[in-house]
């Protein structure tokens, strides 16, 4: 049985055969990918949320295995952090995952949700629909992520989170798009060449 039965085939539909095996392979590969990106990082001096490949990582999860996949994907990414060092930094426990962006970890799990949703609705094999559904995702982890970080950080003050929890990253994120609108219909048009349709 398979977690996608309900759902249009998604990328790694058209290459991996669906079973509970594949798909648990699939949710687990997306923790592994996710914590590898997240340590790819920089840091600007007064902003509190480091700059890192992990939202990348997070919304093409998302768009290449589907919503569910992709949402117990990152469900299970938050939870391994809780005991190993998955998160940006190689950070790890609760004190992280409940801490100042603690709530960007939790907006990981809405935002491969909705990217993924739109994948099995064919936003992912067009640049301009992938960059779109990348944005969607992108402000799912903002809404999320922002006001933990104004109550944690900022004393509930929503404006400096915003100041420094997403103003300092919409560039960032515009140009992730870009990368993210080229490399999911560029992958659709490869699997389309070698499958011959």
């Amino acid at each position: 049985m398979s977690l996608t039965l309900a759902v249009k085939p998604t990328l790694v539909d058209r290459i991996v055969p669906r079973s509970l095996a594949a798909d648990i392979a699939l949710v687990v590969a997306g923790v592994a990918f996710t914590a590898i990106a997240a340590q790819l990082q920089f840091s600007v001096p007064g902003v509190p949320v480091p700059f890192t490949f992990q939202t990348l990582a997070v919304l093409l999860t998302g768009a290449a295995l589907g919503s569910t996949r992709g949402a117990l994907s990152m469900a299970l990414y938050a939870l391994a952090g809780l005991a190993l060092p998955v998160f940006s930094g190689a950070s790890q426990g609760a004190s992280v995952l409940f801490g100042a962006t603690g709530g960007y970890i939790f907006g990981f799990i809405l935002a491969s949700y909705l990217v993924g949703y739109l994948a099995e609705r064919n936003f992912s094999n067009k640049f301009v629909k992938m960059a779109v559904a990348y944005l969607i995702g992108s402000a799912a982890i903002y809404a999320v992520g922002v006001p933990v970080l104004a109550q944690v950080a900022f004393k509930g003050n929503l404006g400096l989170a915003v100041q420094c929890g997403l103003v300092p990253f919409l560039i960032w994120d515009a140009a992730k798009a870009i990368v993210a609108g080229g490399l999911l219909p560029g992958a659709w048009a490869l699997v389309r060449k070698v499958k011959g349709n």
